[in-house]
């Protein structure tokens, strides 16, 4: 395990996966959630996927009641413990380890990575690896999707480095940029109790056309760029985008 990864599996500790799903419960709202489900279940069609990056379970689960046959790769036991014990839980194969390396058996008609997940790789060759190893589990013909916000540079003024990405009542966000190093650190800062909680995460922003690099790398195709889970156009004004690659039929070579 690298230090980075060392340092990413401190950081989703107990504390962090406790409080998680109610930290993120506007990513459980129907209007977010039911399109990234119902995406992703075409995708698999009638193959098992596999979740890089699987956490407390909130796409394995619904899309394990869709009947999609889901197993999960998760580097924190502690987030991987919420998931089985949530109803449903039993049924998400989840193998701990690090997204970039670890192989879990079989082959997979889909595997994805949602959330800025990607981001969580604080190196290019971390990221590099992330897309052979999803490629590695593909079966001929499956399919690699990324969920991951585009960097938001165009609104930082010259010599600011820091933009705010909500404030609220009892959450203040912002994210400190590293441009020369392609880095960034989100900041949080809750109101809990009448007490300040904080909490920072490291990352490496990553552009869309690098991506597609990285799958080239690893012997895989772009098919789809959206910019939402309801596939809207792609454009140069969109914070988010839906990428999905294409592992090669057996017998046809990467064009």
């Amino acid at each position: 395990m690298s230090d980075d990864a060392e340092l990413l599996a401190d950081l989703w500790n107990e504390e962090v996966a406790q409080g998680y799903d109610e930290d993120s419960a506007y990513m459980y709202a129907p209007e977010v959630l039911d399109p990234t489900v119902e995406f992703l279940a075409r995708r698999a069609a009638d193959g098992p996927a596999l979740e890089f990056a699987v956490g407390t379970g909130r796409v394995a689960l619904p899309l394990r009641a869709r009947g999609v046959r889901v197993s999960g790769i998760e580097m924190s036991e502690p987030m991987a413990r919420r998931l089985r014990a949530k109803p449903g839980g039993e049924h998400v194969d989840v193998t701990i380890g690090d997204m970039a390396t670890t192989r879990v058996p079989g082959e997979f008609g889909l595997v994805y990575l949602v959330y800025n997940g990607i981001s969580n790789l604080l190196s290019q060759d971390e990221q590099v690896e992330c897309f052979r190893n999803a490629a590695r589990h593909l079966a001929p013909g499956g399919r690699f999707v990324i969920e991951v916000g585009v960097p938001d540079l165009q609104r930082l003024p010259p010599g600011e480095t820091a933009r705010p990405f909500h404030i609220g009542r009892e959450h203040l966000g912002f994210d400190t940029y590293d441009l020369v190093n392609q880095r960034l650190v989100s900041h949080h800062y809750r109101i809990v109790e009448g007490h300040t909680a904080t909490f920072r995460s490291p990352h490496r922003y990553v552009w869309p056309a690098e991506l597609d690099l990285m799958a080239r790398l690893a012997g895989l195709i772009r098919t789809e760029r959206w910019a939402d889970w309801s596939e809207s156009p792609f454009t140069d004004t969109s914070t988010t985008q839906i990428s999905v690659w294409q592992k090669p039929a057996a017998g046809s070579a990467p064009a």
